[in-house]
């Protein structure tokens, strides 16, 4: 019920406010991103209004030949996600879910992994879509990466009730702010 309203709510959003939104917390970010200095970060394709980072992520390549970014893909059910090469000019394909991934397996291991959020609260927990893609692939990467959580304010709720399996966010970013988890 919480993540059906969290994504409602996101979905509803009127699409100017949706990329003022975005603007705001892409700054936000891109100040996180540059203190944080990652040489390979994760971020995801733009889902059901999720925040667009693609602008971001391109600047953010654009400014050293050394980065590396990388898109999740599912290649097994119930399995760790694992992150394939991403440039602007990267051949997509589409998944089982219909979201664009790189057509050819370049996997990188993110140092950072940009993940985002349906709804979230001031501990770091975050819900996504329920298939515990995350979960399992945070907890498998070694060195374990830092993690973002990403998403917009409206998602934000005093608890979501996490599970032992949950785990939460170093920082989570919106549109307000750059938060640390409490």
């Amino acid at each position: 019920m919480l993540r059906s309203r969290a994504v409602a709510a996101r979905e509803a959003l009127d699409p100017q406010r949706h990329a003022q939104l975005s603007a705001a917390l892409c700054g936000h970010l891109s100040l996180l991103i540059t203190r944080l200095a990652p040489c390979r970060l994760a971020f995801c394709w733009p889902y059901r209004a999720e925040p667009d980072l693609r602008g971001l992520i391109a600047d953010w390549l654009a400014g050293d030949a050394e980065r590396r970014a990388g898109l999740p893909v599912v290649v097994a059910p119930d399995r760790p996600l694992v992150f394939y090469r991403w440039t602007p000019d990267t051949p997509l394909r589409e998944d089982a879910y219909g979201i664009p991934v790189p057509a050819v397996a370049d996997v990188i291991a993110p140092e950072l992994v940009l993940v985002p959020l349906n709804a979230f609260d001031a501990r770091g927990y975050r819900l996504g879509y329920g298939g515990g893609y995350f979960d399992r692939t945070l907890a498998a990467l070694e060195p374990p990466p830092q993690t973002i959580g990403v998403g917009f304010e409206l998602g934000r709720v005093q608890s979501i009730l996490p599970e032992p399996h949950d785990r939460p966010m170093d920082w989570i970013v919106t549109e307000s702010g750059v938060f640390a988890a409490d």
